[in-house]
């Protein structure tokens, strides 16, 4: 006898991939979705970081044929908008969208174009988006930026966001109003380029006053959090707010992206390692309890054992607790996959010894807090983080803040005993 077939599911299911912004546009996506009255879909909000995500994204999309198979799968994000045919040509894509038009209710709507993706260059504005609460128990996040007008060497990305542009500031003080209004302990400020915000509007104002204008406006906020900073481009009144206002989250995360001068300046950064250190060094004095982190990549082309010392030393030297660590990967139209290429297997191998410096890094910092106690946001049962950032794991469950007494660390999260 077969097995019964399930009824189809009415619902709209958004699978997210990649980063914080992503996160955010996905809860506009649901909105915009159910505005729309789409129903039995699974929308894919794809990232294109690295081949890795984009090999990632592709088996997201056939798992959620395989689950769903009678869903209407629509397929956006920053894969879906760089290289739209191929997604297309999945026979498991029912249509694919730009990410100009993953925020507009319309492109939601039944019997739209299989294939609907403008060119993200000609777009000129960052629309606000008002959302009312995220998925999340305890963290929202907030699009105030977004596109690059940077062009590193090796990031595909500003042809997938676009150029920078940035919301208007009231929008998004009336933003985060609404999600303290409802109970939101914690509001993140995301970005392609978060520190770029503001160099296109009137009066070209900078982060830092957006920062202090949410505080000041919003004082029934209890956390605002940054995502990943530009090191170059920290203003002074966002470097007070971050050092001085106990309401910013006492965490960055900064995209350093190598440790050695050659090749920051062949993945054309602005930034060299005398500046980078030299920032870390300045917010950890002004701000002892800041915890850093920090975006690395293994193997770039040309790198050498000698390049390598510096780029894993820096972890010790910047005092980052946090480092994603990833292999370079090279994408097709950047320049960096133009230069001479380091070996596969060389990449690999440096990249697993970046780790094991990570994982080195965040075992001193999660052993600073045996011992001691903080409160936590509990996101799920049995796990919160701290303000710095640090998760915790814990038995039991709950909402919102949470006392903990750590007494140990299993290497990766502090294990708490709540208090």
């Amino acid at each position: 006898m077969n097995a019964p077939t399930k009824p189809p599911r009415a619902d709209v299911e958004v699978l997210t991939l990649g980063c914080r912004l992503n996160a955010y546009e996905s809860e506009a996506m649901r909105a915009l979705a159910s505005e729309a009255a789409l129903s039995n879909a699974v929308i894919v909000n794809t990232c294109a970081v690295t081949g890795e995500a984009v090999r990632q994204a592709r088996q997201t999309i056939r798992r959620a044929r395989r689950e769903r198979p009678d869903a209407e799968i629509i397929v956006t994000g920053c894969a879906a908008q760089i290289d739209p045919q191929s997604f297309a040509a999945m026979p498991e894509v029912s249509r694919v969208i730009g990410n100009a038009e993953k925020m507009r209710r319309g492109s939601f709507e039944r019997n739209q174009e299989r294939v609907c993706v403008s060119d993200i260059m000609s777009v000129r504005e960052t629309a606000s988006h008002l959302i009312d609460g995220f998925s999340e128990r305890t963290r929202a996040y907030i699009q105030v930026q977004n596109g690059c007008d940077h062009r590193c060497t090796f990031c595909i990305i500003p042809y997938g966001r676009g150029n920078s542009r940035s919301a208007a500031a009231g929008d998004v003080v009336e933003q985060v109003r609404r999600l303290a209004d409802n109970g939101v302990p914690e509001v993140v400020l995301t970005g392609v380029d978060l520190t770029s915000w503001g160099a296109d509007l009137p009066g070209q104002p900078q982060l830092g006053a957006l920062v202090a204008r949410i505080l000041k406006l919003v004082p029934q906020l209890p956390m605002l959090r940054l995502s990943s900073l530009d090191a170059i481009e920290m203003d002074d009144q966002l470097f007070e707010q971050v050092t001085q206002n106990q309401r910013v989250a006492p965490y960055l995360h900064l995209s350093l992206q190598h440790g050695d001068d050659l090749i920051l300046k062949r993945m054309k950064r602005r930034h060299s390692r005398a500046q980078a250190i030299e920032l870390c060094q300045r917010v950890k004095a002004a701000r002892p309890e800041i915890a850093l982190g920090a975006d690395l990549i293994a193997g770039f082309p040309t790198e050498t054992e000698a390049h390598v010392t510096n780029l894993i030393s820096i972890v010790e030297e910047c005092g980052l607790a946090y480092v994603h660590a990833f292999p370079f990967s090279a994408r097709e139209g950047t320049p960096a996959a133009r230069m001479p290429q380091v070996d596969r297997r060389v990449v690999k191998a440096r990249a697993a010894r970046l780790r094991d410096v990570a994982t080195s890094a965040l075992k001193r910092h999660l052993d600073n807090w045996l011992g001691r106690q903080a409160t936590g946001i509990v996101e799920r049962d049995g796990f919160a983080r701290l303000p710095d950032f640090t998760p915790v794991r814990f038995t039991g469950g709950g909402d919102g803040f949470q006392h903990f007494n750590f007494t140990g660390h299993d290497g990766q999260h502090l294990i708490g005993a709540p208090v």
